[in-house]
C-alpha cells in the first residue's frame, strides 16, 4: 500500500487538481480529496479504490446508502456522510430549477422539471405538498410522508395543517410512482378523493395532483381535478 504522502508531489490527488484542473483527476482521485485521509492501514486513494469495487460503474455511486458505505473497511460514520453529502450536492447542481420557492405554479410541467430529478432515483414513494399563496406563488414545499402510498398513511389534517401555519392558499400534491408508470392507481384515487374532500370542509383548494415519473401525471389536465391553476 502506497501512502499520500509517500506518491510525489505533484502526482498527489490536490496538487494535480490545483495544476491540471479537476477534469484531469481519476475517479478514485477524485473520491480521495473528498475523503481527505485514510486509516492507519489503508491510504485514502485505497480507500476510494474500495469504494468504487462495490459499484459496476461510476454512475452507481449515486444510488449507494449510508448502510453500504460503512461496511468498507475504513469508512466510518464522517466519511461516509461526506461521500453522501457529496453525491446529494451533485444532485442538486444537476436539477434544471434548482429552488421552486417563489416561481408561479401556472403549469404541472414546470412542478415536473424540479421533481423529476429529485425523485428520479428513488426506490420508495415520495408524498410532497406544494403551498401556494393567492396568486399562485409557490411559498413552500414539504415532504410528507415516504412509503407507499394509502389513505391511512396521508392523512389531509399534515397537509392542511402546514397549510394553516404558513397562510397558504392552495396546495399542489405530489408522489412519485418509482416504476416510472404514471398511471394512477385505485389508491392515488382514493386517496385523492379524500383529499378534495377536505379541502372543501377546510377552504383551501387542492389544485393538481401530480404523479412522477418517466413522465407526469396531472390530476387537473386529465379534468379530475377542477379549481383552475
Amino acid at each position: 500500500m502506497t501512502k499520500i504522502k509517500e506518491i510525489p508531489i505533484d502526482d498527489r490527488p490536490i496538487e494535480r487538481l490545483l495544476n491540471k484542473g479537476s477534469d484531469a483527476l481519476s475517479n478514485d482521485e477524485i473520491i480521495a480529496i473528498l475523503l481527505k485521509t485514510g486509516t492507519n492501514s489503508i491510504s485514502a486513494k485505497d480507500l476510494a479504490l474500495n469504494i468504487l469495487n462495490k459499484l459496476e460503474n461510476i454512475n452507481d455511486l449515486k444510488n449507494i446508502n449510508y448502510e453500504s458505505l460503512i461496511k468498507i473497511k475504513g469508512i466510518g460514520k464522517s466519511k461516509a456522510a461526506i461521500i453522501l453529502a457529496a453525491i446529494e450536492l451533485s444532485k442538486r447542481i444537476n436539477q434544471e430549477i434548482k429552488i421552486i420557492k417563489n416561481i408561479k405554479m401556472n403549469h404541472p410541467s414546470i412542478l415536473f422539471d424540479y421533481y423529476k430529478n429529485l425523485l428520479k432515483d428513488k426506490k420508495q414513494e415520495f408524498f410532497y405538498a406544494v403551498y401556494l399563496n393567492q396568486k399562485n406563488i409557490i411559498i413552500k414545499d414539504k415532504l410528507l410522508f415516504i412509503g407507499t402510498i394509502n389513505y391511512s398513511m396521508v392523512h389531509p389534517r399534515e397537509i392542511f395543517k402546514e397549510a394553516y401555519l404558513i397562510g397558504a392558499a392552495s396546495i399542489v400534491i405530489i408522489h412519485n410512482h418509482p416504476s416510472g408508470d404514471v398511471l394512477p392507481s385505485n389508491e392515488d384515487y382514493h386517496t385523492t378523493n379524500k383529499i378534495l374532500e377536505a379541502s372543501k370542509i377546510l377552504g383551501i383548494n387542492v389544485i393538481d395532483h401530480i404523479i412522477i415519473g418517466n413522465k407526469y401525471y396531472s390530476f387537473y389536465e386529465n379534468g379530475e381535478i377542477w379549481e383552475k391553476i
